[in-house]
């Protein structure tokens, strides 16, 4: 009689896929720099192939993925990744590479030198599949259930003549789509001729329409301050706001393809970003351009062709630097310095001039900061929001959801 013997199943790496290692990867992936030195940010740190192994060597050891002879190996070592462990965690970042989930720049992912020589000198990217995969998590995470919304456009408080019907039929009108209700149509004309009739004649004012939702497209920026002040007192108020902005951009992707979502991050001054690098954004430098960041973000939005345009701005302080015409950055840290809060409010009126408006987000209560914002909300018909780092995500999601942007006549 044959005898069969069982023995526990032991996993390895290479049941390790790679969308599981992004799960595992998530939080290191989308790291603001709160970990590090506090008052000296570096907005490139953690965008290193060095910083990419470490973190793969962290969430092996987290998982319990690690072998203790291979750990003591490593932790014996003058350098870990000429161990086993830099082994590992180079094929590891060699099969996020192969999978798509990165790209590698100035030096391929996994690459080393020979013992005793430097690393050779490379950095990373996600690619896009690594941001909408990332994207889809971070959705899940902060709009849980409410993800699954209706796709495709955003409603208005107005009612037209169209194809998905939503309540009682009414009048035709001039410009309506001529979507008729039959029935009510051939009622009309048959109460008007009287019902003995032969035929029917039917008349302009017969006419009956279905009411439908009327859609829209938009153009949205969201501008995210990434001033020293967003990890500085404790808390790190930069990476949920990052959470945020990646679900927001997978939500718009994904569920309203017509619409359009930029990035433009302010600190002593202001740029645009990618979304592919948006991700990997940290802290730094240390002061608030406000102005700088709404100018950019309303040159962007004048070259959208779109219904509805607007701003989300995400911020804890009140601004406190500007751009001077010859392109040198004045700064007054203590904030309300009247030649930046001119420029700063000049910048609000000219969005007011162009129909968009800005909806902020606070992550502070300092009352300085809601003065300012309640004045911003006021001369944009903006919102304004006081919310925490724990609930940014939420409000944005589903302020941006929901909203009734526009009256559509």
């Amino acid at each position: 009689m044959a005898v069969v013997r069982y023995s526990r199943y032991e996993a390895t790496l290479d049941d390790l896929d790679m969308p599981t290692l992004m799960g595992m990867l998530q939080e290191h992936l989308l790291a603001s720099g709160f970990e590090d030195d506090p008052f000296n940010p570096d907005p490139d740190a953690g965008t290193d192939l060095e910083a990419l192994y470490r973190a793969l060597a962290q969430v092996l050891y987290d998982a319990d993925l690690i072998p203790d002879e291979v750990l003591r190996e490593a932790l014996d070592a003058d350098d870990w990744m000429q161990s086993e462990l830099g082994g590992m965690v180079r094929s590891l970042a060699e099969r996020l590479e192969r999978e798509g989930f990165i790209r590698a720049t100035g030096g391929e992912a996994g690459s080393s030198g020979e013992a005793g020589e430097e690393e050779p000198e490379g950095r990373f990217e996600l690619t896009d599949k690594a941001i909408d995969f990332l994207g889809h998590r971070a959705l899940r995470e902060v709009f849980g259930s409410e993800g699954g919304g209706a796709v495709g456009a955003h409603p208005t408080q107005e009612q037209d003549a169209g194809v998905e019907v939503v309540g009682a039929s009414r009048p035709w009108r001039f410009g309506d789509a001529l979507n008729l209700d039959v029935g009510e149509t051939f009622k009309n004309a048959m109460l008007r001729a009287g019902v003995e009739m032969e035929g029917v004649q039917l008349e302009e004012q017969d006419l009956q329409v279905q009411q439908a939702e009327r859609s829209t497209t938009a153009a949205t920026v969201v501008l995210l301050d990434t001033s020293h002040s967003m990890i500085l007192y404790g808390e790190d108020r930069f990476t949920p706001a990052k959470h945020m902005a990646v679900a927001l951009a997978h939500l718009i992707r994904t569920q309203y393809p017509g619409d359009t979502i930029q990035f433009v991050l302010f600190h002593d001054s202001a740029e645009e970003i990618p979304l592919a690098r948006l991700a990997q954004a940290r802290v730094g430098p240390y002061h608030t351009n406000t102005a700088g960041g709404i100018s950019i973000a309303r040159s962007l939005l004048r070259r959208q062709q779109k219904t509805m345009k607007q701003i989300i701005m995400i911020t804890d302080g009140k601004p406190s630097a500007m751009t001077l015409p010859n392109g040198r950055i004045y700064k007054n840290a203590y904030g309300l310095d009247p030649l930046v809060m001119g420029a700063t409010l000049r910048e609000v009126a000219a969005c007011r001039r162009d129909g968009i408006p800005i909806h902020t987000f606070m992550l502070a209560r300092d009352p300085d900061l809601v003065a300012f914002v309640q004045r911003v909300s006021a001369m944009t018909r903006g919102k304004a929001y006081f919310t925490t780092p724990g609930n940014v995500g939420r409000y944005v999601l589903q302020d941006f959801a929901t909203r009734r942007t526009r009256t559509v006549n």
